[in-house]
């Protein structure tokens, strides 16, 4: 296979994997719009995983994990796959100021739909997860 032909494939991947990430941070999953309802936000870092832990056995095993690991496990494609396909963006530092914006967007977003909340915790673990993602990559690059 052609190096070219790799790169189409891998931005197909991509592209896909965010539309899907889309689709379930604003509608899968159950989410219903709480018209009304008040804007809810945490900007407190650490607070929601510090709850997390300390409370872990009065919340539910599968909100728990989908919370924390799941925050960082869907951010990992984006580490693994976007440096190789962006040379300049094989740095830790020029990941985080690429992901960071658009993961406060996203979570911006959440919040002013009322589908979700802005949580600042949920951009540290989303970052975490890119790292992790490039960090896996890193040992191949």
């Amino acid at each position: 296979m052609s190096k070219s032909f790799i790169r189409v494939m891998l931005w197909a991947l991509i592209i896909s994997y965010s539309l899907c990430l889309l689709y379930w941070m604003f509608i899968g999953f159950g989410r219903v719009r709480h018209v009304g309802a008040p804007l809810s936000y945490n900007l407190i870092p650490l607070e929601t995983i510090i709850l997390y832990v300390r409370h872990h056995n009065e919340i539910s095993t599968s909100t728990w994990l989908i919370n924390l690991f799941g925050n960082v496990g869907v951010f990992v494609p984006f580490g693994l796959f976007i440096p190789v396909l962006r040379k300049c963006l094989r740095s830790y530092i020029r990941l985080a100021m690429l992901f960071v914006p658009c993961i406060i967007v996203l979570e911006l977003s959440q919040m002013i739909l009322r589908v979700g909340s802005l949580d600042v915790d949920d951009v540290i673990l989303n970052l975490l997860g890119v790292w992790i993602g490039y960090f896996i990559i890193n040992r191949f690059l």
